[in-house]
């Protein structure tokens, strides 16, 4: 089955109220208050969720209980008063709570905006698959880049208010892995997620049309190697129309994976583009995920770019 748009969420208006949330990792208390301050700065109204800031008793590395973390996103959700969902942070946890929310409850609240990226791409998969919502793979407040990065929060900033105004992305340095040029439905997030949520049952069992979004963190060139030779085995990117790697910060020497890059996915006779500019970089651009769009890898060495066909949010 060929990938089809999911439903946009409605854009936010000022004063819109949007809930802050922690699927994964704990959260710094004072990177939170900062992040909070660049919202309210928006003219947004930013509620944190009850456990956002609570440490999981014995496994220090998650922020609070599988349940409680569930907890908070599923009743943000179902909370008519809230418009968007944010996420404080990524680091780990998703896969653990991902099957405690209650998908059914969730779809029928219909879509919201909703923000992260890394360990959310867990989030993002489900809610297209479980719900049929349309995502933003985007910066979660409570980070670094968010807080120090002009681009990045200017990014989010206007998918969120303005999405008509950044239809278009990529960045200067973003280039021609494998030229050409393809259409599709953008999809995807960290590869070695994606590559972890492979055969497990909500999994997505085709991504025919899609247009892939890929990205890690600290994942060595032969682990990268690996992750992707596993979506390759697995038949998950079969079909796809075209890939947009983002950022591999940790991955070791950037040649290494280009190369890694090049050999295993640019046999699939599909454009590549490298470096577009999202996830764990300096500058992350907002992605949104669910929607038509055109990936244009010019083999004259012009301006690689990603362009929605229509705005991330209605």
């Amino acid at each position: 089955m060929t990938l089809q748009p999911l439903t946009r969420p409605a854009r936010l208006r000022p004063g819109a109220r949007v809930a802050i949330v922690a699927p994964s990792g704990s959260v710094p208390a004072e990177r939170l208050e900062t992040g909070l301050d660049l919202l309210r700065g928006w003219d947004l109204d930013p509620v944190v969720a009850p456990h956002v800031l609570d440490v999981h008793p014995e496994l220090d590395y998650l922020a609070g209980t599988d349940e409680d973390r569930a907890r908070d996103l599923q009743e943000a959700w179902c909370d008519p008063s809230v418009d968007a969902v944010l996420c404080a942070r990524g680091g780990y946890g998703v896969p653990r709570m991902v099957d405690l929310l209650d998908w059914p409850a969730m779809r029928a609240a219909g879509p919201k905006a909703f923000v992260g990226y890394s360990d959310i791409t867990v989030l993002h998969e489900a809610f297209a698959l479980r719900a049929g919502f349309s995502t933003l793979h985007g910066p979660m407040i409570a980070t670094e880049v968010f807080l120090k990065d002009a681009a990045t929060q200017e990014s989010l900033r206007s998918t969120l208010l303005e999405p008509e105004s950044v239809r278009t992305l990529g960045l200067d340095a973003a280039a021609a892995l494998v030229p050409g040029r393809a259409r599709g439905i953008t999809y995807g997030g960290c590869s070695s997620l994606l590559a972890a949520d492979v055969g497990t049952p909500q999994a997505r069992t085709s991504a025919r049309g899609g247009l892939l979004m890929l990205e890690d963190i600290t994942e060595e060139p032969y682990r990268l190697d690996g992750i992707l030779t596993r979506l390759l085995r697995m038949g998950a990117l079969d079909g796809i129309s075209g890939v947009a790697c983002g950022s591999w910060e940790g991955c070791g020497p950037y040649e290494q994976v280009r190369a890694v890059l090049h050999d295993r996915l640019g046999g699939l006779g599909i454009p590549v583009v490298e470096e577009l500019g999202f996830g764990h970089c300096a500058a992350a651009l907002t992605i949104p995920l669910g929607v038509p769009a055109v990936l244009e890898a010019p083999a004259d060495g012009g301006r690689c770019t990603l362009t929605m066909e229509v705005p991330a949010l209605v």
